[in-house]
């Protein structure tokens, strides 16, 4: 499951000329390890195919179209638990705390909660825990999956896999909940967000550890030291 995630995150990832050549790795990736259903591996193959010949430039120019301009296909899991609300920045700190905590350090400019690099921790960790940190946002990624699908994109099919690795069905009222509450691409609608009650430092998030005041004298004293968590696969 490992390499499966791996795979993932990277297909995830801006597309480059590294990701085009080894297109073929990442297939046997998924052969080898057998984590997926054939179903979804077969899903995966358009997607697959298309950025092993498509050319590069445009491959980039349709990522930037899906996952740059529209919040309804944000590849920040808390862009659609919470907008661009003041917990959003608690909750990536809680989320940040739980990669120090199982001694990874995150070496890169990318947020804790960009889709790539959460699979990335994931990976890192045993079967069954993995299974229990992607069964927590798996309504997220099944709303990405319909999102997706709904525009006829081939990306669809990573987030139907990331489910199916998850092996849990995800929250109905979750999932619910969050298609009747697309995130807006209206500044004004981003604005009003804004206007919710403030951050508090006492409460843990749902899918974050100890407050932000603990994280960052935690972060402090951490020795460098440990795997690294990246955004290539």
């Amino acid at each position: 499951m490992r390499l499966t995630l791996r795979a993932q995150a990277a297909l995830l990832g801006y597309p480059s000329t590294d990701l085009k050549e080894h297109i073929s790795d990442i297939r046997e990736a998924f052969a080898s390890e057998k984590a997926l259903p054939r179903a979804a591996l077969r899903r995966l193959d358009p997607l697959l195919s298309r950025l092993e010949t498509q050319d590069l430039l445009d491959a980039q120019a349709d990522y930037s179209e899906l996952f740059d301009r529209s919040r309804a296909l944000s590849l920040h899991l808390f862009e659609h638990v919470h907008g661009d609300s003041r917990e959003r920045g608690q909750a990536m700190i809680d989320l940040g705390q739980q990669y120090i905590d199982r001694g990874y350090l995150l070496e890169t400019n990318e947020l804790p909660d960009f889709v790539p690099v959460f699979l990335e921790f994931a990976s890192c960790l045993p079967v069954a825990e993995a299974r229990e940190m992607l069964c927590e946002p798996a309504h997220v990624f099944a709303a990405l999956e319909q999102r997706l699908a709904e525009r006829g994109s081939d990306y669809a099919a990573v987030f139907g896999a990331i489910v199916a690795l998850a092996d849990a069905r995800p929250d109905a009222v979750a999932l619910e909940e969050l298609q009747k509450n697309v995130p807006s691409d209206d500044p004004a609608k981003i604005d009003e967000e804004w206007e919710e009650k403030p951050v508090t430092f006492t409460e843990p998030h749902e899918m974050g550890g100890p407050t932000g005041i603990v994280a960052k004298i935690r972060a402090a004293r951490k020795a460098m030291v440990g795997a690294r968590t990246g955004t290539k696969g």
